[in-house]
């Protein structure tokens, strides 16, 4: 395991606590300040990690993902998964950890697109970068299905990953104001379950 040095682990604070801001409180009305203060840093020191407020959000967006990313692998690695079945579990997982978290952020990705996916080209370019590699992991898992007879062979499985981001999106939003899993189990159900299955 690599060891990260004391920069390397302030600058890792910062993003961990950067996340959970910009989850709770969107990208204008979280303050630098705060986020420093929260890591014990000194305002001046901050441009010694990130350029600017717009850089840090851009960084933000990639440090979220990874742990999806990961997560998600972990499950395609699973030799006693078939495809559909990675992603089966994997969104079984996030559905419960919202309902434990009571329902709150929804997601990053999909918060920052709304907020400023059209105002930060910066931002925008590491959204499309994120979405990018979540589609194209979730693209993999259908092809597997594909290929083992789970998965309908009508339909590209680029469209049905899109699809599947898509309707989790949208119901990401609907759990936060129905305060409710119901939605993000709709789409599950719909998608997972039925539609895309052979």
């Amino acid at each position: 395991m690599t060891m990260l040095k004391p920069k390397q682990i302030k600058r890792e604070k910062l993003l961990d606590r950067g996340v959970s801001l910009l989850l709770e409180k969107g990208y204008h009305a979280t303050g630098l300040k705060e986020i420093l203060e929260a890591v014990q840093i000194p305002k001046g020191s901050f441009y010694a990690y990130f350029g600017s407020k717009e850089e840090f959000a851009a960084e933000a967006v990639k440090h979220y993902i990874e742990p999806f990313i990961q997560r998600l692998s972990g499950h395609l690695q699973n030799p006693e998964l078939d495809g559909l079945g990675a992603l089966q579990a994997y969104y079984a997982e996030l559905i419960d950890e919202v309902a434990q978290t009571g329902f709150k952020g929804g997601c990053l990705l999909g918060n920052l697109m709304g907020e400023i996916g059209d105002t930060s080209p910066l931002c925008r370019d590491a959204l499309l970068e994120a979405v990018g590699r979540y589609a194209a992991l979730q693209k993999t898992a259908l092809e597997r299905g594909q290929q083992d007879g789970t998965v309908r062979l009508d339909k590209s499985a680029k469209s049905m990953a899109d699809l599947m981001l898509n309707g989790w999106q949208g119901a990401l939003l609907r759990m936060k104001v129905e305060q409710s899993v119901e939605p993000l189990q709709e789409v599950c159900r719909e998608l997972l379950d039925d539609y895309f299955r052979a």
